[in-house]
C-alpha cells in the first residue's frame, strides 16, 4: 500500500475520531498530523518535526495583522461607530424599497470593510437595526435573515483576517493583491442582497421614506467622515505604499481608539475587556496555524496534494468540472467547519491543482474565502447565523426560509466569480500588484 495513502488515511480517520469525541479542532488538526507524521518518522523525529514547524508556521510579519486587526474591530464595536455608518447608510439606501432593510445591508458592508469581522458586523448593525426595524412593523425573521445574509461581506471587502490567514498558507501571495482581489466579490454580494431585500420589500409594503432626511443629510455625511476615513487612511496607505499591511493593522487600531475617545464611547476603564477579548480571539486563530502548519509538512512530504490531484484529473480533464467539484466540496466543509480552519487545510490541496492549471492564486483566494464565509450564514456550524438570529429575537428554524432567496442570489454571485477571474483580477492588476 502506498506510504501516502497510509499517511492520509491515518490523518484524517484520527482526526474525525478527535473532532467526534469533542477535541477542539485546533487541537485535532495538530494531534492527527502528529500521529501521521509517526508513519514516516521515529518518536522523536516526529516530536522534534512538529516542534520545528509550529515555530516556523508562525514566523510570518503578516501574521501580526491579525491580533490589530481583531482588536480594530473590538475598539469599533465599543467605540460609537456603528451608529455613525449606519446614518451614512441610510443616505444611500433611504429611495430603495425598504429602506432600513438597505440600510442595514448597506451599514454591514461599510462596517465589515472596516472591521474585517462579519460576526461584529451581524452583532453591532443588527443590535442597533433590530429595534427600529420592529418599531416600523417589519418581520423581524426578514429582518434577521437580511442582516445574516449581508454581514459576511466584510470577509472579503478588506481588510479581511481570512485573507491574511490564506496569503500565509498560500506563500508567495500579496497580502494587497488579496484585499483588491475581494473588492467586487464582496460589492457584488452585497448587491446581490439588496435587489432579493428589495423585491421581498416592495412585494411586502415596505415602502421608501423619500423625504425623511431632508435637511439633515449633509449632517448625517459629515458625522460619519471620521469613520469612513478609515477605509482611505489603511487601504490607501497600502496602496500608495506608505505602509505594509501589518503596519496599517497597528495605525487601524490607532485611528479608532483616538475616534473611540473623541465619541466618548471608549474610557481607560473599557480597555482591559476589550484586550483581553482580542487575546482570547487572537490565541485560537494562532494556534490553529501553529497546528496547521504540521498538517501542511506532513502532506507536502508525502506528496497527498499531488495524488488528489491525480485522483481529479483521472475523473476529469476539464477545468471547469474541477472548480465546480472543488466548490461543492468547499460549501460541504464550510457547512461543519469555521472558515480559518478550513483554509488552513484545503488550500495546500486545492491550490497545487489550480496552479497546474493557470489559475492565479489571488483568484483561487478569493474563491475559496468565497465559499467558506457562506457557510458562516449556513447551519450547524454557522457563527453569524446564530449571532444574527440571537440578535433578531428569531429562532433558527423561523429564519431560514426567509433565507432561501439570500442563498440563491450569493451561489450565484460565487459561480460568476469563480469562473469570471476579471472579478477578482481586474483591480489587482490595474493597480499593477499581479501580472
Amino acid at each position: 500500500m502506498d506510504i501516502a495513502f497510509v499517511v492520509a488515511l491515518v490523518m484524517f480517520i484520527s482526526a474525525f475520531v478527535l473532532l467526534f469525541i469533542g477535541t477542539p479542532i485546533c487541537i485535532s488538526i495538530g494531534l492527527s498530523s502528529f500521529f501521521a507524521m509517526m508513519v514516516i518518522l521515529p518518536f522523536d523525529g516526529a516530536i522534534l518535526t512538529s516542534a520545528q514547524r509550529v515555530f516556523v508556521g508562525l514566523d510570518s510579519f503578516a501574521l501580526l495583522a491579525i491580533p490589530f486587526f481583531i482588536l480594530a474591530g473590538n475598539l469599533m464595536n465599543n467605540g460609537g461607530i456603528a451608529i455613525r455608518l449606519i446614518n451614512c447608510a441610510k443616505i444611500i439606501s433611504n429611495f430603495l424599497p425598504g429602506p432600513l432593510i438597505q440600510t442595514n445591508i448597506v451599514a454591514n458592508m461599510l462596517f465589515g470593510s472596516i472591521s474585517g469581522s462579519g460576526v461584529a458586523s451581524a452583532a453591532a448593525i443588527g443590535g442597533i437595526m433590530s429595534p427600529i426595524q420592529k418599531k416600523d412593523n417589519y418581520d423581524p425573521a426578514f429582518s434577521a435573515a437580511v442582516n445574516i445574509a449581508s454581514a459576511p461581506t466584510g470577509m472579503l471587502i478588506p481588510p479581511s483576517n481570512t485573507l491574511i490567514v490564506y496569503a500565509t498558507v498560500a506563500g508567495s501571495v500579496s497580502v494587497t493583491a488579496l484585499f483588491m482581489g475581494g473588492y467586487l466579490p464582496g460589492i457584488l454580494w452585497g448587491l446581490g442582497v439588496m435587489l432579493v431585500a428589495g423585491y421581498i420589500a416592495k412585494r411586502r409594503g415596505y415602502i421608501a421614506e423619500r423625504n425623511s432626511l431632508k435637511g439633515i443629510r449633509c449632517k448625517l455625511l459629515l458625522d460619519a467622515v471620521p469613520s469612513l476615513m478609515m477605509i482611505v487612511v489603511v487601504i490607501g496607505g497600502i496602496l500608495g505604499g506608505i505602509f505594509t499591511a501589518t503596519e496599517a493593522s497597528a495605525i487601524a487600531v490607532v485611528y479608532t481608539l483616538i475616534l473611540g475617545i473623541c465619541y466618548k464611547n471608549i474610557k481607560m476603564a473599557h480597555l482591559p475587556a476589550i484586550l483581553l477579548s482580542t487575546a482570547n480571539m487572537t490565541s485560537i486563530v494562532i494556534f490553529m496555524l501553529a497546528s496547521s502548519s504540521i498538517m501542511s509538512w506532513v502532506m507536502a512530504f508525502t506528496k497527498i496534494p499531488a495524488l488528489i490531484a491525480a485522483g481529479l484529473i483521472s475523473f476529469t480533464d476539464s477545468f471547469l468540472i474541477i472548480l465546480l467539484i472543488m466548490n461543492l466540496v468547499l460549501l460541504l466543509v464550510g457547512i461543519f467547519m469555521d472558515p480559518t480552519p478550513a483554509v488552513l487545510i484545503f488550500t495546500p490541496i486545492f491550490l497545487p491543482i489550480c496552479t497546474q492549471f493557470g489559475m492565479d492564486p489571488v483568484h483561487f483566494g478569493i474563491m475559496i474565502v468565497f465559499n467558506l464565509s457562506l457557510g458562516t450564514i449556513t447551519p450547524p456550524v454557522g457563527p453569524i447565523l446564530f449571532t444574527g438570529c440571537k440578535i433578531g429575537q428569531v429562532k433558527i428554524e423561523g429564519v431560514i426560509k426567509p433565507l432561501l432567496p439570500f442563498f440563491a442570489v450569493i451561489l450565484l454571485v460565487l459561480m460568476m466569480v469563480t469562473y469570471i477571474p476579471a472579478l477578482s483580477m481586474a483591480l489587482p492588476q490595474a493597480l499593477g500588484l499581479v501580472e
